[in-house]
């Protein structure tokens, strides 16, 4: 039977089986290796292919594909890499020095002026600054803002700083949370930007003694200056608008960056609310930081505005004169007035 399987071998090699020879002309290139027109010595021809080859690049290759999303025959989309660059360059850069630029104004406001003091000394009288609903609406709206302002910075500056301290485990476990985080917190950001604008609008349109109140710096430069105010300040009006304008941009492009490439976006669009989300939320998160400070350690009595509700009746008279004459029915005060 030895002799049969010669014969059936050699049989097979002159029916036509590809030899070695054979089989190394006809396999394909490694995919590593470049075009034969990019390879060899550089030449004027070969310079200029390359030049359309990059070209080509820039503009993007697109093919066809059979299934429902056309969007997944863009093989290369170049402007990815101009995203990257304003993205990972100009705004995390301008950012990081716009916050610590905030955070060293305060510590530098602090050690020059201080706490503000109510000047005139607490009255052991307090008055209703804030009912339950004003408070809800601005804890409901402050507590999901904190949330999504610590998760949104992680996202942009988290590599550099918590990755190198808690490794790489840590990093991915606490940035996969916080992404989920981010997500669903959002819609209570959302609620309760709504409901701030439902309950203050009308206490926020400009008046004229807003202006008063900003050419005098709100008395926080100097002792024992107190411009007239009514519920809120210019300074407190800025902060809301702020919220507001910048809290509405947020949920916008947040929305859309919830669903990418819903109703007909491309992802030219999904890169621009990118950046936009990102730079409006660092402008607001260093308004916020200025926000806290003046309301917490900065200024005796102002966190009990939002603490229990109720505020000491000389730290009203101080600060918003005008609003505590409306609550109490008195005479209007002077605007401008000096206690």
């Amino acid at each position: 039977m030895r002799w049969v399987a010669i014969v059936l071998t050699a049989l097979a090699v002159l029916a036509g089986a590809p030899t070695d020879r054979a089989l190394a002309q006809t396999a394909p290139a490694p995919a590593s290796q470049p075009p034969a027109a990019l390879s060899g010595p550089p030449t004027a021809r070969t310079s200029a292919t390359e030049a359309d080859f990059w070209r080509g690049v820039r503009q993007g290759i697109e093919g066809r594909v059979s299934i429902p999303d056309a969007k997944a025959g863009v093989l290369i989309q170049s402007e990815g890499e101009n995203w990257r660059n304003i993205r990972n360059g100009p705004l995390s850069t301008y950012g990081v020095w716009m916050l610590l630029g905030m955070i060293v104004v305060i510590a530098a406001f602090f050690a020059v002026r201080g706490r503000i003091r109510i000047d005139a000394g607490p009255a052991n009288r307090s008055v209703v600054r804030f009912n339950a609903i004003e408070r809800f609406g601005h804890w409901l709206t402050a507590t999901a803002f904190l949330v999504l302002a610590l998760t949104g910075l992680n996202m942009l500056y988290g590599r550099y700083v918590l990755l190198p301290a808690i490794g790489p485990r840590g990093f991915a476990t606490l940035t996969l949370w916080g992404k989920y985080a981010h997500s669903y917190i959002a819609f209570a950001f959302m609620l309760g930007v709504l409901l701030l604008i439902v309950l203050w609008i009308r206490h926020n349109i400009p008046n004229r003694e807003d202006l008063a109140w900003l050419a005098r710096g709100g008395g926080l430069f100097k002792k024992g200056v107190h411009p007239s105010a009514h519920k809120f300040n210019a300074g407190q009006k800025l902060i809301f608008w702020a919220v507001v304008l910048g809290g509405s941009a947020l949920s916008v492009t947040g929305f859309y960056l919830l669903m990418p490439f819903a109703f007909g976006m491309t992802i030219h669009d999904m890169q621009y609310f990118v950046v936009v989300h990102s730079a409006v939320a660092l402008v607001l998160v260093a308004v916020i930081i200025a926000h806290i400070y003046i309301g917490s350690i900065g200024m005796e009595g102002a966190f009990d505005a939002m603490g229990t509700g109720r505020v000491d009746e000389n730290w009203a008279r101080e600060h918003h004169d005008l609003w505590l004459a409306e609550l109490q029915g008195k005479s209007r005060p002077q605007p401008g007035h000096d206690d």
